[in-house]
């Protein structure tokens, strides 16, 4: 069975520890968000992090994220600084036994979103990306330069009809949705922040974005390994580009490339269906199948790519509830149990395979009483999703065990 575990944003996160013993998780998904990015996570705050998890019968499982600082993207400023300081804080999990490290290289931003409280046809909420909407935002309430070139004619009409249609309220919604940050994201702009952080990505396209992965990955992979830890990169999300800034890990292609830049063990991936899925052009099943070795952490969730009125796919998705949507979970589920199958038959010690339920609906009491959630945390919805995909899980390898 893979490790069940849940993403708990701290002592702030409105979902408790106790809240996951009850849901039935045995590992925690966590980071240190009260560290400023950059900054070297100290041993003595790893440790109170982890003494708290292992208080309630919870174990600190995955580290998301650590994050990589914007200078080591573009590398300018003091990068080689915040390069050095993430290898100590590498070394000093280790030391608190903790080996497994989920990180992405998204520009900018992490995960994007324009709507936090999308209907679902159940009466739940959840998370959305509208592309017109966000076409509306680029084009008209950021107004970035170049924009307009990278859409047709049609779009833009319909960006601008959207935008029309909107209060000012709905735009200022919009605004603070994509820009303001969302759980798990390390940094929150202004308008004019992010216009000028935008800027500072204009000399850094997407092949020179690849090469300073690649050259970050040269110099910390060696020390994650030297101490048994697994570095696991997130993919984009979405996985195509937006705001003209370059998109890396998006498909098989990306992650073979990626994996090929350092041969390491400790150089991997953290598999999520979701973002992975948003692409009708990556194949889920033969991803896990063709890159099970390398899968470090696992995110299962669904999405559900929508069609314009004209039923063109324009990179419009939503969160489906996890075992619907557009990713074939049932098959993924099945590999990677395969997977660690192989693993445990082999006697590795990267048997784990710690997955967590990823973006769980707003429903029932978490709808309804007005109590504070963050936007796909809920815990009713990812007690849902886990309970799923715990079903699923059992109901597989149950099956592989002729039981």
């Amino acid at each position: 069975m893979l490790e069940q575990t849940w993403r708990w944003f701290g002592p702030n996160d409105p979902v408790s520890l106790n809240d996951v013993r009850q849901a039935g998780a045995t590992g925690i998904v966590t980071a240190l968000h009260h560290i400023p990015n950059g900054d070297v996570w100290p041993v003595d705050e790893i440790q109170l992090r982890k003494t708290t998890i292992e208080n309630h019968q919870l174990s600190w499982s995955v580290v998301e994220s650590l994050p990589v600082h914007e200078a080591i993207k573009t590398r300018t400023a003091d990068f080689q600084r915040y390069i050095d300081n993430y290898k100590q804080s590498i070394v000093n999990l280790a030391q608190a036994g903790i080996d497994t490290i989920c990180y992405n290289f998204m520009p900018v931003l992490d995960w994007t979103r324009t709507d936090l409280d999308f209907p679902m046809p159940d009466g739940s909420t959840g998370l959305r990306f509208d592309a017109t909407e966000f076409a509306a935002f680029e084009l008209y309430i950021l107004q970035r330069p170049g924009a307009v070139h990278l859409y047709t004619d049609d779009q833009k009409q319909q960006a601008k009809t959207k935008l029309d249609s909107m209060t000012k309220e709905q735009v200022n919604r919009l605004t603070r949705t994509i820009i303001a940050g969302l759980p798990g994201s390390e940094e929150t702009y202004t308008v004019e922040q992010f216009r000028s952080v935008l800027d500072e990505y204009k000399a850094v396209d997407d092949q020179a974005l690849r090469q300073h992965l690649y050259a970050f990955l040269r110099e910390v992979v060696p020390v994650a390994e030297s101490v048994g830890a697994r570095l696991a990169i997130h993919p984009d999300d979405p996985p195509y580009p937006i705001l003209g800034l370059p998109r890396i890990m998006s498909t098989e292609a990306d992650a073979h490339t990626l994996l090929a830049s350092i041969d390491s063990p400790a150089n991997g991936l953290c598999f999520c269906t979701g973002s992975y899925g948003v692409r009708p052009d990556n194949d889920l099943v033969g991803m896990v199948n063709r890159l099970g070795a390398k899968i470090h952490f696992i995110h299962l969730r669904s999405t559900e790519r929508t069609r314009r009125f004209d039923g063109v796919l324009d990179g419009s998705f939503q969160e489906a509830n996890h075992l619907e949507g557009d990713v074939p979970m049932v098959s993924v589920m099945d590999g990677l149990l395969a997977e660690q199958q192989r693993r445990q038959k082999e006697g590795l010690v990267d048997f784990r395979m710690p997955f967590r339920p990823d973006h769980g609906h707003r429903m029932l009491d978490d709808l309804t009483s007005g109590k504070h959630t963050n936007p796909g945390y809920t815990a009713i919805g990812r007690l849902r999703g886990l309970a799923e995909l715990r079903g699923l899980m059992s109901g597989l390898s149950c099956r592989k065990a002729a039981c």
